[in-house]
This record gives structure tokens, sequence and C-alpha cells, in this order.
């Protein structure tokens, strides 16, 4: 009897030991996953804003406003790597054998374990929901400072910039060259319009904004209704403003990412209040068209209106087909893969530790090495996993909450199972 009440305690000694061999690991594994994101987004603003020659300082404050969002993803994959780092070591160093051997169980690797996952999960949360949207905001603000200073920033080689009603899509560039340029746009009077031109020069206009010099430039416009009512024309030479207003606006609007949960808890209720009132507005047309069409039909050929049958089944049908089509928003799908994303992955580090510690009770040697590959591994199918689901979730409808959480739940039941393995031995 003394022997099992002993063999359940829990030794503070080693819960300690082990909590802080785990959290020196982590904190290893966290410095490595955060110089790799950390280098990867100095590349991308060495790409986008370096070579534009934006003044170092601002390039460094928009280096700074952008790391909680390094935090938050290197944290769980830093817990799972330093878990595995630290079980492994204590495998392969027979330290749990001996501890084992004492009388202890294995709750005393679990619990510290579980303990560090806790912690992490909810720092890496703080950092996902309060810091990052704090950041996307000084981001924007300093970014949008920079932009009225050098808008030449907006426009990329072999790119689609989207403004206010405008589409610019560009070629290769050289300099202030840019080869085949497609600008789509609405005017003012509520016309589409298409401009072609095979040249473009980019010039800074300052406050104005940006302007294109078109040459040999091809114009199509055409009414919103009717489709078969358009002009056309051709110029040797176009100049093409984009305002400044469209050019900050671009930069202002801030995604779901960016957002804190709350506030994308509140989108995702407004934007399902608003379709649902577009869809009552849409179902509310169907059933006029489907009206008209029966009463025509059931006049028969001696009405007047019997003519326009084909006319009435063909709007029916389309707009049957457009309520089809709005009752999948991806606007409110993305939103909602967001809204899960942000708890899913902060809270991956408290999944990741019931993999990490019963893969690392099967180290048996050079566990630390083991540990950290093993964690790699797993990081990279992880992250093709939540990827997997946010594609499938946007592309064929899957549900929002198992399309973010599905890696979770795998990575806590595969590890869960094989602790229920291991104790049975």
């Amino acid at each position: 009897m003394g022997k099992t009440v002993y063999s359940r305690s829990i030794s503070w000694t080693i819960f300690r030991y082990i909590l802080t061999e785990t959290m020196f690991s982590f904190l290893v594994s966290f410095l490595f996953f955060f110089f790799i994101f950390f280098v990867n987004q100095l590349l991308l603003l060495a790409q986008e804003i370096l070579t534009k020659h934006v003044p170092l300082g601002q390039v460094a404050l928009l280096v700074l406003f952008s790391i909680p969002s390094i935090i938050a993803m290197s944290a769980p994959f830093a817990s799972l790597v330093g878990t595995l780092m630290t079980v492994g070591r204590l495998t392969s160093d027979n330290e749990v054998l001996v501890m084992l051997s004492s009388g202890l169980s294995y709750k005393n690797i679990f619990l510290p374990a579980i303990s560090v996952g806790i912690i992490i999960s909810m720092l890496s949360f703080f950092a996902n929901d309060v810091l990052l949207p704090a950041g996307t905001v000084q981001f924007a603000r300093l970014y949008r400072r920079i932009l009225l200073s050098t808008p030449a920033l907006e426009l990329e080689a072999n790119s689609v910039k989207r403004f206010k009603d405008t589409v610019i899509v560009t070629g290769d560039v050289t300099g202030n060259a840019i080869d085949n340029v497609l600008i789509l746009d609405r005017t003012d009077g509520g016309e589409r319009r298409v401009i072609m031109a095979r040249n473009a020069e980019l010039k800074d206009g300052g406050r104005e904004g940006l302007s294109l010099d078109l040459d040999r430039a091809f114009i199509q416009s055409s009414k919103e209704i009717v489709r078969e009512d358009y002009d056309y024309a051709s110029s040797s030479f176009l100049r093409y403003w984009v305002p400044q207003e469209d050019l900050i606006q671009a930069v202002a609007s801030i995604g779901p990412r960016e957002m804190s949960s709350l506030d994308v808890h509140r989108e995702i209720r407004k934007k399902t209040a608003e379709l649902g009132s577009r869809l009552e507005e849409r179902k509310n047309r169907v059933t006029g068209h489907a009206l008209a069409l029966e009463e025509v039909l059931r006049l028969g050929p001696a009405n007047e209106g019997w003519n326009r049958r084909t006319n009435l089944l063909g709007a029916y049908q389309r707009e049957a087909q457009a309520l089809e089509v709005m009752k999948t928003d991806r606007s409110i799908q993305i939103y909602r893969l967001e809204y899960y994303k942000k708890f899913s992955i902060p809270f991956g580090a408290l999944s990741f530790v019931f993999l990490a510690v019963s893969l690392g009770l099967l180290a048996k040697k050079s566990g630390q090495t083991v540990g950290f590959i093993f964690g790699l591994l797993i990081a990279v199918v992880y992250w093709a996993l939540l990827l997997g689901g946010q594609t499938m979730g946007i592309r064929l409808g899957y549900s929002p909450f198992w399309s973010m959480w599905f890696p979770n739940i795998l990575a806590m039941s595969t590890g869960l199972i094989m602790a229920v393995l291991r104790l049975r031995k």
C-alpha cells in the first residue's frame, strides 16, 4: 500500500527541475524559430521597401511593429521542439529510468510539460490577440506616412494591385518603366473601363498620388447594365492618375488576421446579419419571378404575356442561381477561419506537449538532437495541415472549426494514445 501511494506522489524538486529544463529548451527553440521568421520578414521588407530607398530608421520601426506576429507564430513550434528536446534528453540520459525506479510516476514528466504548454499558449494568444492588432495599427500608420513620401512603393513588377475603384496589372519593371500595363477601373459615371498599354512610365506625383504615362494606349468603356453599349478609343499618349486618397485607403484596410478575436467575432455577426438581409431580398425576387411565371403558364397561350414565358423562366433561373451563390459568402467563411485560427495556433503549444512527451520517451540516444529534428518535421506537417485546412475551408466550404482545429486534435489524440500505450507497458 505504501509503495502504491509513493508511486503516485509528485516530487516538487523534480517538477521544478523538469520545468526549468523545458523552459530553457523552449527559449533556445524560440530563438531559432524567431530568427527564421524574423529573417523572412526582413527579406520581405527588403524587397518591398529597402529597394525603394526608404530611410533605414522607418524600416526598423516597421520591423518592430511586425514582431508580435513573429512571436505568435514562433511560440507554439518552440513549445513542441523544446519539450521534445527536454524529454528526449531525460530519456537518453536514463534520468526517466532512474525516476521510475525510485517509485515516481510519469506524472512528474507530464505535469511540468503541461504547465509550460499552458503558459506558452496564454502568452502566444496574448501576442496574437492583443499585441498583433496594436502592432498592425502602428504598422499601417507608419506605412501610410512612408507612402505619402514615396507613392511608388505601391507598384511592383508582375503584380496585381487593387485600389479603391482601380485594379492595375503590371508586367516587367525596369526603373520607372513598366511593360504591358492593364488597368481596370470604374468612371464617375458608373461605366466600367479597360485601359491597355504596351509601355508605361511611373512618376511620383507627390501629394497628388501616382501618375502613369501610357504609351500607345487602348481604352474600352461599357455601361454597367447594357454591356453591348460600349465605346473604344486609342491614344499615342495617355496620363493616368491614382489619387493619394486611393493609395492611403488601400493601405488602411485591415483584414481579420490583424484584428482581435473579439473584433473578428463582431465583424462575423455584422456580416451574417447583412447577408441575411441580402438573402431575404433575393428570395423575394426569386419568388416574384416564380409567381409571374406561374401566372403566365396558368393563363395559357391566350394570355398576351405568353410570349414572355421564356424571358421569365430565364430571369427566374438567374435569380435562383444568384441566390445559391450568395449563400456561400466567402468573406464570412474567411473571417470564421481566421477567428478559429486565432485560438488554434496559440493553443497548439498545449496540444504539442502531449505528442512531444510521448515521442520524447521513445528516445534511445542523442535525445536532444533527435528531438530537435523530429520537432522540425512535425512543425512542417502541422503547418501543411493547417494550410490545407484553410484552403479547403475557403474553396470547398469545409467547417472552419474542424479546418483550423484538426491539426491540434490530431496531435493531442496521437500523443494521448501513445501515452496510454506507454503507461500500459
